[in-house]
């Protein structure tokens, strides 16, 4: 039944929407959910004529399920900018309010403006690219001194080494898979909420988006006059839903294989740097040059790192050295004592 679905989602987002406004007591924030809150009981008596009109009825109070209340708790144990994810995917609008303001762009004056896509310029990739291969190069530099530190043959090392590498960058992959699909899931879902909604209700879409842009600071007139701009274009419409209601943003939203496949490149690059002396000879001597490589590409990531950090290029590299031959240092002495001890 979609009118009793819908029903649901509106009764559970105005429940939502006053603990969130309890939260917000005493700023402008308040009085917006409140609002909100009673838009959604709005909205709930709309999907009751829907259903009369095929003789359907409702029940009179809604049976909040285990997840609201959960998620309500928290709300009020950890915030709502700590929550904004989880009650974007509920259906509570305003969550834009809560989303980093990217500068010159704080509040919407303009129809062009409210509707301009910001794209990025890949600085987001390049840092997790940075990342990936710090992951893969101190676990898998920190694997291999371990296992030479137990006095392993040359062919163990680079077993075990290769395995590591393999086994975290698969570990690596999945995870960014499975982040970057539910992430997609739960924006294409909401969209398509937005889109039934605003092609039956255009007026109360409108409305909320009102609500929005006075609490980000537009008089009610300019309010009124930028939201029935936007709802005018359907396509321009729900883009600025997803960001102004949701703090979505969908030009964030990249491709799970995708992300998985650069997850899994950026940790074996790294993880290879320390393995690669040991293919092409053994004993110390690889060691040595394994600890060499892993050193200098250790400091070369610190020093890319300070670029997002805005730190010195050679404090940066000489930090990240250290944390590195810390955690090398330390699993090479374990791997001694191991080895001495089960030996």
């Amino acid at each position: 039944m979609h009118e009793l679905e819908s029903w649901k989602e509106e009764k559970r987002s105005a429940y939502l929407y006053r603990v969130v406004s309890d939260v917000e007591s005493g700023t402008a924030r308040q009085v917006l959910f409140l609002e909100l809150a009673k838009a959604a009981d709005e909205q709930t008596e709309l999907w009751v004529k829907e259903a009369a009109k095929r003789g359907r009825e409702f029940p009179l109070v809604l049976k909040l399920d285990l997840r609201t209340k959960i998620v309500a708790w928290l709300v009020r144990k950890l915030g709502v900018r700590a929550m904004r994810s989880v009650l974007a995917a509920m259906k509570v609008r305003g969550m834009s309010l809560y989303s980093k303001a990217e500068p010159g762009h704080a509040l919407p004056t303009s129809l062009a403006e409210v509707g301009r896509r910001h794209r990025g310029v890949g600085g987001g990739n390049l840092r997790a690219a940075v990342f990936g291969v710090n992951d893969g190069l101190v676990s898998t530099a920190s694997l291999v001194l371990g296992v030479a530190g137990a006095a392993a043959s040359n062919a163990v090392i680079l077993l075990t080494g290769i395995a590591g590498l393999l086994a975290g960058a698969f570990s690596m992959a999945a995870g960014e898979y499975l982040s970057v699909r539910s992430q997609r899931e739960m924006f294409e879902y909401q969209i398509g909420l937005e889109r039934a909604e605003l092609e039956q209700y255009p007026q109360e879409e409108a409305a909320e988006l009102v609500l929005i842009f006075k609490a980000k600071g537009l008089s009610q007139e300019e309010a009124d006059h930028l939201a029935q701009k936007i709802i005018a274009d359907p396509d321009r419409a729900l883009d600025t839903l997803a960001r102004e209601e949701l703090g979505l943003n969908p030009d964030e939203l990249g491709s799970p294989w995708g992300a998985a496949g650069f997850s899994f490149a950026s940790f074996a690059a790294g993880g290879a740097i320390p393995i690669l002396p040991f293919l092409f000879g053994s004993g110390e001597k690889s060691l040595f040059i394994a600890i060499g490589m892993t050193g200098v590409a250790l400091y070369a990531v610190g020093a890319v790192l300070s670029l997002f950090t805005g730190r010195n290029a050679w404090t940066g590299g000489l930090r990240m050295l250290l944390i590195g031959s810390a955690a090398g240092a330390a699993t090479y002495l374990i791997g001694k004592l191991l080895g001495v001890s089960l030996g």
